[in-house]
């Protein structure tokens, strides 16, 4: 079920990076995350069901829900994103938009390579996995700082874009945000099972 949901997180993430290209538009892009996000939230109604017929499970029951509730938490704020797009009206991405974009689709793919290590019991890759997240995180920090400097040192910029622009950009950091408590979560698995 994980790697399933850390496919979906991947996938979405993707999805969301093309909205750089100018062959898809906002609406076009939100449609499609949206659709699969859905599959994913089936995924964790999935995990639910699971656990619930369930005696014995590989891990403690409370963290395969945890892990599965991180994962789709990622995934909504992926979601997130594509709809503040669509509703504040942001039809390309601006520049630190797609650098951030690109640091989540990087942050999923470790969360994507990660899970897999779960049902192998290799509980050291989640500390490497770790390294990189926080890695990418800090670097998307720095970034979010920078772009939503530029947008109130600009005097020339619209009051409106200004407003359209920092939301999404703060969505997108949101999303990149969550693999911090991933992260440290995935830490906590490698030391009580490792």
């Amino acid at each position: 079920f994980m790697e399933r949901q850390a496919v979906a997180v991947h996938d979405t993430a993707i999805v969301l990076a093309t909205w750089a290209d100018d062959t898809k538009s906002n609406v076009d892009i939100r449609r499609a995350v949206q659709e699969i996000e859905h599959k994913g939230d089936a995924i964790v109604h999935e995990v639910e069901d699971a656990l619930a017929r369930t005696f014995v499970t590989p891990i403690d029951r409370e963290d395969i829900h945890k892990l599965s509730s991180l994962i789709d938490d990622i995934l909504d704020l992926i979601n997130l994103t594509a709809r503040s797009a669509v509703l504040y009206g942001v039809e390309r991405p601006t520049p630190p938009m797609v650098k951030l974009m690109t640091m989540l689709v990087d942050a999923t793919l470790v969360l994507k390579d990660a899970v897999p290590s779960l049902r192998k019991h290799d509980y050291a890759a989640f500390v490497d996995a770790k390294r990189l997240v926080v890695k990418i995180e800090k670097e998307s920090d720095t970034v979010f700082r920078e772009a939503v400097s530029s947008l109130f040192r600009d005097v020339a910029i619209d009051a409106k874009v200004l407003l359209r622009e920092k939301e999404v950009l703060e969505d997108l950091e949101r999303a990149v945000d969550q693999f911090d408590g991933f992260a440290e979560f995935l830490t906590n698995l490698a030391v009580k099972n490792g």
